[in-house]
């Protein structure tokens, strides 16, 4: 092989490993000094040197520092096997070192691949620009698969070196996936005119996200949702349907809260710094949308803001002010000032006053420390009494729960109130016959599946629904 031909495939190699030239002229000659060593039996590590043209390909080899008329041709089989072994060797760790030097500068940033397989474990592998990367199970979207060619668009969330060979690490997962699509997506965003302040994301489920402008005329909500949501749905799209909530960031952790709890309606917030919690009253009818499914909108605003978060009622919260107050006016240095004091700083319920203990609250409330302790014993004492309480009514509305489905499940759900039958079944069961049809052929066509609305049988009573036939059968 003459010089310009082995340049040329070095050339070839080069392009197709992303290895620079000439890395792989330095392992061609180094390649060649294992070679001759192995030819003529050396060794001695400094006696063979070797020089390789970058123009001419020309091999230069000296020993002793005098040259040596050596072709690659002229060498042995055992030389030249030790050769092949050597090139293949070094090109293969260039190439890994060149995949970790092109990705680890890269790490957080998005990139689209092809997908090749899943392996042991629900690993997903990734064939990306050159090389290959893997998406470990627990960074992959619950639920989402992909077949053989399908793109893959991820975030490269590590890049390792595990011996000789490069692992890079993919995500679609991680909460940063979302921040890098919203770059992508809304200019604004990479261009740090809007900035994303917080974020919290259940994979596959929902996220929520929380930003600000830094300039007054640009509306950092409208921006991410862009014209008619065309923005906020190609991110949506892309994450197959995970919803997306947008929160507008503020300093008060009170308003943040109440926007990090939206859709849900909030009628007061109380904050207790000491315990890092967030007691939020809501109406009866907003209780189940601030709670969110399995109790996703609450646990997602908790992340987002960093409180923990408590939603109740008016009615559980005044019961448990009540509670506290009776319980720690108990002692004759504590009065209902000193009450409302705690409950100004978010301290609302006997369970609070157990948990910030007895020098918290001798600090606040000035108290002597004999005072504070004997407020918190009665403040545990009284906890234990809730709880065991809480547990009975929680117990006593699960069984009332498996009663009813029960209950619906036998057909007993046509039983009015205190197990009396309805009117139209009471009807059906006396008239009996072709009264007793009518009467099940007219509650059908009311309900729209028994034909044309609003028409009867000729057995009908005419004029008179089911509990006015009912009544008069039945004597009023």
């Amino acid at each position: 092989m003459n010089g310009p031909e082995m340049l040329r495939i070095l050339d070839s190699i080069a392009r197709d490993r992303k290895v620079e030239r000439s890395v792989l002229i330095a392992d061609l000659e180094q390649a060649m000094v294992s070679a001759a060593r192995k030819h003529f039996g050396s060794l001695d590590l400094e006696e063979f040197a070797c020089s390789v043209d970058p123009l001419s390909g020309q091999i230069a080899l000296k020993r002793h520092g005098e040259p040596v008329e050596l072709n690659p041709q002229d060498l042995g089989r055992i030389a030249a096997q030790t050769f092949k072994q050597v090139m293949i060797q070094k090109f293969r760790e260039d190439e890994q070192s060149s995949l970790y030097d092109r990705y680890h500068t890269r790490i957080g940033q998005i990139l689209t691949g092809t997908a090749q397989r899943y392996e042991r474990g629900g690993r997903l592998i990734v064939a990306l620009d050159s090389g290959e990367g893997e998406m470990p199970r627990q960074e992959q979207i619950p639920g989402e698969q992909f077949s053989p060619g399908d793109r893959v668009r991820a975030m490269i969330l590590d890049v390792k070196r595990d011996g000789s060979a490069t692992r890079v690490l993919l995500s679609r997962a991680h909460t940063d996936f979302i921040k890098r699509l919203f770059e992508v997506e809304v200019p604004e965003v990479a261009e740090r005119i809007i900035e994303v302040k917080a974020m919290a994301r259940e994979p596959g489920q929902r996220t929520k996200i929380a930003v600000s402008s830094i300039d007054s005329r640009v509306d950092a909500v409208g921006a991410c949702v862009g014209v008619r949501g065309s923005r906020i749905k190609n991110i949506v799209d892309e994450l197959n349907g995970e919803k997306i909530d947008i929160v507008r960031w503020n300093e008060s952790s009170q308003i943040l809260i109440q926007n990090a709890l939206k859709p849900a309606e909030v009628a007061e917030i109380s904050l207790c710094f000491e315990l890092g919690r967030a007691t939020v009253v809501v109406r009866d009818d907003q209780l189940s949308l601030a709670i969110g499914k399995r109790g996703q909108n609450v646990r997602l605003a908790a992340k987002l803001t960093g409180w923990d978060v408590d939603i109740l009622t008016p009615e559980e919260f005044t019961k448990g002010l009540e509670t506290l107050s009776t319980t720690l006016q108990q002692v004759p240095e504590i009065d209902e000032q000193k009450v409302d004091r705690l409950a100004a700083l978010g301290m609302i319920s006997v369970f609070d006053i157990e948990e910030i203990g007895a020098e918290v609250l001798a600090t606040e409330l000035e108290l002597p420390a004999e005072v504070a302790e004997r407020a918190v014993q009665l403040a545990s004492e009284q906890a234990k009494i809730v709880a065991e309480q809480q547990a009975r009514e929680k117990e006593e509305a699960e069984k009332r729960r498996a009663e009813e489905q029960a209950r619906l499940g036998s057909g007993d759900d046509l039983l009015g109130p205190e197990g009396a039958p309805d009117a139209d079944s009471a009807a059906a069961a006396i008239l009996g016959g072709s009264q007793a049809s009518a009467a099940g052929d007219a509650a059908a066509s009311q309900s729209g599946d028994g034909g044309r609305e609003g028409s009867s049988s000729q057995d009908d009573l005419p004029g008179k629904s089911g509990e006015s036939r009912a009544a008069e059968i039945l004597g009023g």
